[in-house]
């Protein structure tokens, strides 16, 4: 049987990969093959150098980075707006920019204990919506126990360095196939679709992919 695999790499701490999400899984839900379809989730940082803990929401950042303030609001509600047509509350006056590093270690930690998709939805969910601060490790283990993973598993990792070889290969695989912001959807190794695109756009990689594939 034919089968092709989507990497693809995202960062928790991106709204516009939440979206991304969102509209990938519409075509995928529509693809004639989707039982076929590996999805495998890669890790990506956007800041590394962001601090564990901070108080600057979104909007401030932006502001920081040359905007006006209606610009920044106008920006974060375009986002916003997105985000609802494809079912996300987004809160983004709330969302606090953060190093995800620890977040992407508990994303490995999941994976391997059967809960990745339902503690991806959580922290995201958490991020986007509710200001949960995910660079915090109580606040990573208490929502990724919302959503099947056991806090004293993730307690424990996260006080090691478990997963951080695991984090450090997604990215060193990012740098080798191009990846350089997310969200970013590489089929079948080398077709490389960057941001949060239609889900038109999504369907017609999976269609390119299995095409060559069965051929």
């Amino acid at each position: 049987m034919v089968a092709i695999a989507v990497d693809i790499w995202t960062d928790l701490v991106c709204p516009w990969c939440f979206i991304g999400k969102r509209r990938f899984e519409a075509a995928l839900g529509e693809f004639e093959h989707r039982d076929a379809v590996e999805v495998r989730w890669r890790s990506f940082e956007l800041d590394p150098g962001a601090p564990a803990e901070s108080t600057q929401t979104i909007p401030e950042r932006i502001r920081d980075l040359g905007m006006s303030e209606a610009q920044a609001d106008e920006q974060a509600a375009r986002v916003t707006a997105l985000a609802a047509e494809v079912g996300l509350a987004y809160r983004l006056d709330l969302a606090r920019p953060v190093n995800s590093f620890d977040a992407h270690r508990v994303m490995h930690l999941a994976e391997d204990e059967g809960v990745g998709e339902a503690v991806r939805e959580r922290l995201m969910t958490a991020y986007t919506g509710e200001g949960a601060a995910l660079g915090d490790h109580e606040t990573l283990v208490a929502e990724a126990a919302k959503a099947g993973l056991d806090g004293g598993t993730t307690r424990t990792m996260l006080k090691g360095d478990a997963y951080t070889a695991a984090v450090r290969a997604d990215e060193q695989r990012a740098a080798a196939v191009g990846v350089t912001a997310v969200p970013s959807f590489v089929g079948g190794g080398k077709y490389l679709v960057a941001g949060a695109q239609p889900a038109e756009v999504f369907a017609l990689l999976l269609r390119r992919v299995w095409e060559e594939a069965a051929t």
